[in-house]
């Protein structure tokens, strides 16, 4: 487990993972995006069940702006079966992910952005530094009561040239379960 989390302005760590489509995903085959959105996720934590549809929504809503979304899952499937390689297919498969979902088995990447939690979102601009870390919005359990949507306001910021008013916000979520 890493207690290092990145900082904002800290550059994007390197990685290259498989998603559930079969196919690898680097951060090379990204780097034409003007926003990369890394969010540590994950298929049983009740709180990105609760955010799935939120984040297919910006991903649709911002796609035709260079906004990429990627999902990755870090977590343990020995002790969380249902965090396996198979289960996260059927899982994107069913929900109609419209973003990578990637396998981190070695937690490596987790523990290279000193994630923690799931959902926990890292946003990078177009020089791939860090601008927003932390949660989607205000209001996990009830989306018609957000009244911050933090990661859509960052998004909106950085597509603008603005500084994120609110770069970092506390992650709300499971815990990343270590091997």
């Amino acid at each position: 487990m890493s207690t290092n989390k990145l900082k904002i302005d800290s550059l994007l760590p390197q990685f290259k993972l498989t998603g559930t489509d079969g196919k690898f995903y680097s951060t090379e085959d990204l780097a034409d995006k003007n926003i990369l959105i890394v969010i540590f996720s994950c298929n049983h934590c009740p709180y990105v069940q609760a955010y799935e549809s939120r984040i297919i929504a910006l991903q649709n809503e911002f796609q035709n702006k260079s906004v990429q979304i990627v999902a990755i899952n870090s977590n343990d499937d020995a002790k969380y079966p249902e965090d396996s390689f198979d289960e996260m297919k059927k899982r994107a498969y069913e929900k109609h992910f419209n973003f990578p979902y990637l396998r981190d088995e070695s937690q490596e990447i987790a523990k290279a952005f000193g994630a923690s939690h799931t959902p926990q979102i890292f946003l990078f601009n177009s020089e791939r530094k860090l601008k927003y870390e932390g949660k989607v919005d205000d209001n996990w359990q009830e989306p018609d009561k957000v009244r911050n949507q933090y990661l859509r306001d960052a998004i909106l910021e950085v597509l603008d040239g603005k500084d994120v008013s609110i770069p970092e916000t506390f992650s709300i979520g499971c815990t990343i379960k270590w091997k």
